[in-house]
């Protein structure tokens, strides 16, 4: 699918930044597996520094860091592979920065797991937010979709209270502690009920936040609306500039060089589909 007709330009460095502003906010975005560049695309239409961590000394002076979509496990295994989740909890540690989740990394961040959906042999985990998560609720990859949920986003300055949101293999948050702030329902339909034999249950949550952090089931990072991204920009401004006090090795560069490097993705247009099927 032709998802824009924008002209992207190749960079030569991931990292680099189209700005020079030392105010600038630095956002880290985990980049072993999983929708990272989606990320930080979108952090650079919001006029943050996205930074792609692949190892701990990338972390340093990031006020933010956001926990892509992917395959929960595999990350786990690479973080672990890689020495990174030392660095991870030292970043999360305090609640002195900002860390979002969305998929995959709402489950890294999840105090617990359904035990009949949890990994077998267990799985590593950050933790921080006080729920519990329901691994694939929605089922398996050929299950995704996408629709429009009812959501409360906080600080939008837009009027509209719902948003679209995709789901893909996605979790979702079946229990909430008395801290956390439930940002946004999944509603069933008497269809998806029956599809998922779930005839006694209404809603899930699958967006919430605690303190400084955030999570979502859904990618926001696959559509045109920026106001998840937005409220976490938001949410690492108040935040202190990660400083380690492991004092991390700071790695070669060629060390995690990619076979090649991304252009900037094309911004997707919500209209793009609707333009070339007349709608």
């Amino acid at each position: 699918i032709n998802m824009s007709t924008t002209t992207t330009t190749t960079t030569k460095d991931n990292n680099s930044n189209n700005s020079n502003d030392i105010n600038q906010i630095k956002i880290g975005v985990l980049a072993l597996q999983g929708s990272f560049r989606e990320h930080c695309s979108m952090i650079k239409r919001c006029g943050g520094c996205p930074i792609e961590v692949r190892n701990a000394s990338q972390l340093e002076q990031c006020q933010g860091l956001i926990i892509p979509g992917g395959e929960s496990t595999t990350m786990a295994n690479i973080a672990r592979r890689w020495n990174l989740f030392d660095a991870l909890r030292e970043f999360e540690d305090k609640g002195e920065r900002a860390v979002w989740g969305t998929c995959a990394g709402l489950i890294f961040l999840a105090d617990r797991i359904e035990e009949s959906t949890a990994k077998q042999g267990g799985q590593e985990l950050l933790g921080g937010i006080d729920v519990d998560v329901s691994r694939n609720f929605f089922g398996s990859q050929i299950d995704s979709f996408e629709t429009e949920i009812p959501c409360s986003i906080p600080g939008s300055t837009e009027n509209d209270t719902k948003c679209r949101a995709l789901f893909i293999r996605a979790p979702a948050i079946k229990k909430v502690g008395k801290d956390v702030e439930v940002l946004a329902r999944y509603f069933l339909s008497n269809e998806k009920k029956k599809e998922m034999n779930l005839m006694d249950v209404e809603s899930v949550v699958v967006a919430v936040k605690q303190k400084n952090l955030l999570a979502t089931s859904f990618h926001p990072e696959l559509t045109s609306d920026l106001r998840w991204h937005e409220l976490f920009m938001r949410m690492s401004k108040e935040c202190k500039p990660f400083v380690s006090e492991n004092r991390p090795e700071v790695r070669s560069q060629d060390e995690f060089k990619p076979l090649y490097v991304h252009p900037d993705l094309p911004i997707f247009k919500d209209n793009v589909l609707a333009k070339r099927f007349g709608e």
